[in-house]
């Protein structure tokens, strides 16, 4: 009888289980399939923020918000405590604080013990970018912790016009990622945001076909670097190669290495909206040699 409703108990708590979104049991506990997807890393991030979960700024407009949520370790259940969290966003002008001292609109937090990061802030707005283009309100945001790949994602706001004309924004990859922006207590509002940290994070297509494309060396333009996407996954072109080239894998922050050796590729996505591409190449005797390039329009 007690083996009976054992099984009974145990065939339960897999539907319910199956019914959360998870996918897989590893032998300790369920593994899901809730990351938290990733998203371009932008022009405007600037390392050394403050540590400070209040970013109101003294007689500045716009409305405020708090953004709060919880980050979780990869089986999407457990709270992740003391995970860094970074957010910076434009103000309600639409303009980013890049260069002074007080980092407006920047700053970072931890987690408590039971994973919970809250912000104070304003809600961003919609700003023209290149082309004639205009980005959807957004904020970014960088989480890391000890064990796991540093993510970096972004996060849109339902209702925004601007969602379907933006690359990022319209992509399948940030549905879970275009936010609700509710009434709280007082008549605050309140944006909830959960986090699920990966151990590795594999780079969107989106994010990809950004990055492809033939990049001229800035101090020789004769001298081209390619990148392809093959089957969701950035690739470097060479016609050493009967593939036609060689796979690159994402390690965050919009660094791609390459496989069984110690090249990697940093690209940046400059305020105009250019691609810069660096590409580090290490010999065998340990020497570096640096190509700094630039995307072909």
């Amino acid at each position: 009888m007690q083996r009976r409703l054992f099984i009974k108990n145990t065939a339960l708590c897999a539907i319910a289980v199956s019914a959360a979104g998870f996918i897989r049991f590893n032998g300790e506990y369920y593994e899901g399939d809730c990351e938290t997807t990733t998203d371009i890393l932008g022009p405007f991030y600037r390392p050394d923020a403050p540590v400070r979960s209040n970013l109101l700024v003294k007689n500045a407009t716009g409305q405020e918000v708090i953004l709060s949520g919880t980050v979780k370790h990869r089986d999407c259940i457990r709270p992740l405590s003391k995970a860094c969290v970074e957010l910076w966003h434009c103000s309600a002008e639409g303009v980013y604080d890049n260069d002074s001292p007080d980092f407006l609109y920047r700053g970072k937090t931890y987690a408590d013990e039971k994973g919970n990061y809250h912000f104070r802030t304003v809600i961003p707005v919609p700003y023209g970018i290149a082309g004639g283009q205009t980005r959807p309100a957004h904020y970014h945001m960088l989480i890391s912790a000890p064990g796991y790949q540093s993510l970096v994602t972004q996060l849109y706001f339902t209702g925004d016009p601007h969602l379907k004309e933006d690359v990022s924004s319209a992509s399948p990859n940030a549905k879970k990622r275009i936010l609700e922006i509710k009434n709280g207590k007082n008549g605050e509002k309140i944006v909830s945001f959960n986090i699920t940290m990966m151990e590795k994070i594999p780079a969107s297509a989106e994010v990809i076909n950004r990055l492809t494309g033939t990049y001229a060396d800035i101090n020789d333009k004769t001298r081209k670097t390619e990148f392809f996407n093959r089957n969701d996954q950035l690739w470097y072109k060479s016609n050493s190669s009967i593939n036609g080239g060689y796979p690159l894998h994402y390690t965050g922050n919009n660094v791609f290495e390459s496989y069984g050796q110690k090249n990697s590729t940093h690209f940046e996505i400059k305020a105009d909206g250019a691609v810069q591409m660096t590409l580090s190449l290490i010999n065998d005797k340990g020497e570096k040699n640096v190509l700094i390039a630039m995307k072909e329009k």
